[in-house]
């Protein structure tokens, strides 16, 4: 059975959809401007890795890896820019007014029946 696929159309297919699988991310951030659950260790191993697998498609002389590694590359990069942004140059954010977090000790336990 798996001599009637192929190969690259395997490959292709597996790096539209691994690549594809950063953009939710990369637009949530970029429009809610914070990057605060995102875990920059993990994207910078990812992102290194990501960046071995590119090498690798160089030598094996792989389109799908070589074009799935670059885009998925420039979105991570996305990532860590507004990741570090964020750390580094704004203050913590603080929950709003009305958020549970931001109720006063004397509200807890309160029940509005």
């Amino acid at each position: 059975m798996l001599d009637a696929i192929h190969p690259d159309l395997l490959g292709g297919v597996a790096a539209v959809l691994t690549t594809i699988a950063f953009v939710p991310q990369v637009l949530k951030s970029w429009r809610s401007g914070s990057t605060r659950d995102v875990s920059l260790g993990m994207f910078v191993i990812f992102t290194t890795g990501l960046s071995l697998w590119l090498i690798y498609g160089f030598i094996i002389e792989s389109r799908p890896i070589i074009v799935a590694n670059i885009v998925t590359l420039a979105l991570t990069g996305i990532i860590i820019t507004l990741k570090l942004r964020d750390m580094l140059g704004r203050a913590p954010r603080r929950p709003a007014a009305g958020h549970p977090l931001t109720q006063s000790s004397s509200q807890e336990g309160r029940h509005d029946d």
